[in-house]
């Protein structure tokens, strides 16, 4: 019962640091803000986290967890390439535009003066999106014998820059810029003209 209670305070303390990371748009959160928020003592945070570093990477679990495990869903169901690729780019732009807070922390707003480990982990969480594009786009080639006009690695890096910018015209408008507006026009487009040869 006493590890249920701690899973519980741990996930409350999580939703809780979710939450100030979209009401504070710009703020640095501190454990004190964050121990008032949640109604406890700094002392108790850190009976459930060692550190506020720790805090974030609970919250960057979940971002892997959420991102990654729904991507090899993408990647073992569907199999056009551009519908995979335009799956994938919607799956992040959803993501983020459900999860304000948690968007910061993709941005790398939210880790400003924090452990530079917090960016690796973010840094490493796009670089393997961007394996799974470059890969999906490398099919392609190799099943319909017809290559983009660009190379895949680029066109991938491309492809990844534009949900980012997405998510980061999302977190500058402080949340009122939605990352899924317009995205179906412009995926539209980008697909004819990646599909031109």
């Amino acid at each position: 019962m006493a590890t249920k209670e701690k899973f519980n305070r741990r996930e409350h303390i999580l939703q809780c640091l979710a939450q100030m990371l979209e009401t504070n748009p710009g703020q640095r959160i501190t454990t004190a803000k964050l121990a008032s928020e949640v109604g406890v003592s700094e002392a108790a945070l850190y009976r459930h986290f060692p550190s506020k570093t720790r805090m974030y990477e609970g919250l960057i679990e979940f971002i892997e967890e959420s991102l990654l495990s729904r991507i090899n869903l993408i990647m073992a169901e569907e199999k056009d390439t551009m519908r995979r690729c335009h799956l994938m780019l919607h799956l992040l732009l959803v993501f983020a535009e459900k999860n304000p807070g948690i968007s910061r922390l993709l941005n790398g707003d939210a880790l400003l003066g924090e452990h530079e480990r917090l960016r690796d982990r973010i840094n490493q969480l796009f670089a393997k999106v961007e394996t799974h594009l470059k890969q999906i786009l490398r099919e392609k080639t190799l099943r319909e014998g017809q290559k983009f006009n660009i190379d895949e690695s680029i066109l991938a890096n491309m492809l990844l820059a534009i949900a980012e910018g997405r998510i980061t015209q999302f977190v500058r408008s402080e949340f009122k810029l939605k990352p899924t507006y317009h995205f179906e026009e412009q995926w539209q487009f980008i697909q004819k003209q990646l599909l031109q040869s």
